[in-house]
């Protein structure tokens, strides 16, 4: 869109890349994409150089996360800030810098003032998609995998997600062809497999399933993944079938937790015995389940962390769970709508910048020190490149040890290996060394 109005765009990638002198020394505005808690960790830690590279810059952050740490990015020199819908808004903020803006557009742009003629995305300001996270499927090999945005928003109000401060309930379908076209290009670049970003790829099931046979009809080797509720898989059982025989492999869904107090204070609207309902559904589909999990809140008891680990063994799920799923602490975001339950706030320490969060500490010591302790052993783990089931049976041991139990002897199976990306961390983990490296 910005193209179109006669802007000359350049992107860069700073979860892939440094940032380039050449690229900032004379742009005009510098508009950062906060999608994610992890980007905008980076995007913090980038300010100060963006600015020192770009000093006549204006400074702009959209996306998800953008508009519940605004406060903090004005006092970091960020002029305007914009939200999950901000085509509009930056073409409209970029005429204004060129003067050639309407009278009705002056002062802050809003996203929301009108809804979003979805056009195909230009990825050609991208680094190749070969450098991006790829499918790994059980036996090794791998695949180049893309992206593609089948909705955006969401019209679930789960209390701990950034979405529903921005969204507060409503979603946006993006039309079928704008979709595919976006497919087709990524490949034509060399993706075999396509990772819908929707927060809920069945928030319009009917939508959902005419994208899952629109992507098949037109690349039937092409596979897929895609977020969807436990509640949704329950709803919506008869569509899972067709998702497995276009090419979906896996599905990711936002259990957080085995213990229905703590899935009715986040507002789930599932309980633990909708979660095992879940797996079967998926099982019987042929459609593997990647579940995930905010492991540590201020409810959780050590008691209730193993009956998390318990349960993964007793549904065979050891090998979907990558162990970095077994740390995940709560995070409590300006604007989050855990503000609003009664007596929370009252927990919670002032809001930490640097944590981007309202911190908080368990009642019970033992959890928090087991959390950390967890957290640097899947570290470990990881850079030692340990079997998820080698890894999973230290956290077994350590959460055992904490509550001052012997840890039992695991079973023989604990699962089989499933398809996954290869990138273990999700929207509410912290950014990695490397990735900060690149200021």
């Amino acid at each position: 869109m910005l193209k179109r109005a006669g802007f000359a765009v350049r992107g860069l990638d700073l979860s892939l890349e440094k940032l380039d002198p050449d690229i900032l020394r004379d742009a005009r505005l510098v508009a950062i994409y906060l999608g994610m808690h992890t980007a905008t960790r980076i995007a913090i830690e980038a300010l100060p150089r963006i600015r020192q590279l770009a000093p006549q810059a204006r400074l702009c952050a959209y996306g998800l996360y953008a508009p519940m740490n605004a406060a903090l990015l004005r006092s970091l020199g960020v002029d305007s800030v914009l939200d999950g819908e901000p085509e509009a808004a930056l073409v409209s903020l970029c005429r204004r810098l060129r003067g050639d803006a309407p009278p009705s557009a002056q002062g802050e742009p809003s996203t929301q003032a009108r809804r979003l003629r979805f056009t195909v995305p230009d990825r050609s300001v991208l680094p190749k998609l070969a450098r991006y996270a790829h499918l790994v499927l059980p036996d090794g090999s791998t695949r180049v995998a893309g992206f593609a945005e089948g909705s955006r928003g969401c019209k679930h109000l789960c209390r701990h997600c950034p979405v529903v401060p921005v969204y507060q309930g409503t979603f946006r379908a993006v039309p079928v062809d704008v979709v595919l076209q976006d497919i087709r290009q990524q490949v034509e670049d060399g993706a075999r497999h396509i990772s819908f970003g929707d927060p809920d790829f069945l928030n319009g099931p009917t939508h959902g399933l005419r994208l899952a046979r629109a992507l098949h009809a037109a690349f039937p080797e092409v596979t897929f993944d895609a977020t969807i509720k436990i509640q949704h898989l329950i709803d919506h059982a008869a569509l899972l079938p067709e998702l497995r025989a276009s090419g979906c492999l896996f599905l990711t869904s936002a259990v957080e937790a085995v213990d229905d107090e703590i899935l009715r204070l986040l507002d789930k609207n599932h309980d633990s015995a909708d979660f095992d309902r879940a797996v079967a559904l998926t099982r019987a589909a042929g459609i593997a389940l990647a579940p995930t999990f905010v492991a540590f809140t201020p409810w959780t008891t050590l008691e209730g962390y193993l009956a998390l680990l318990e349960r993964l063994v007793q549904l065979r799920l050891v090998e979907s769970v990558p162990p970095v799923q077994l740390t995940i602490r709560l995070l409590v975001p300006e604007g989050s709508w855990l503000l609003a339950l009664p007596g929370f706030k009252d927990g919670l320490m002032p809001f930490d910048p640097a944590l981007l969060g309202y911190p908080w500490q368990h009642a019970d010591p033992r959890v928090d020190q087991l959390q950390r302790n967890l957290q640097d052993l899947v570290a470990r783990s990881e850079t030692e490149k340990r079997a998820r089931r080698d890894a999973f049976a230290a956290v077994w041991r350590m959460a055992h040890a904490a509550a001052g139990r012997s840890a039992p002897a695991l079973p023989e199976h604990l699962g089989t290996s499933i398809p996954r990306l290869s990138e273990p961390w999700y929207c509410c983990a912290e950014p990695t060394a490397q990735q900060l490296q690149s200021f």
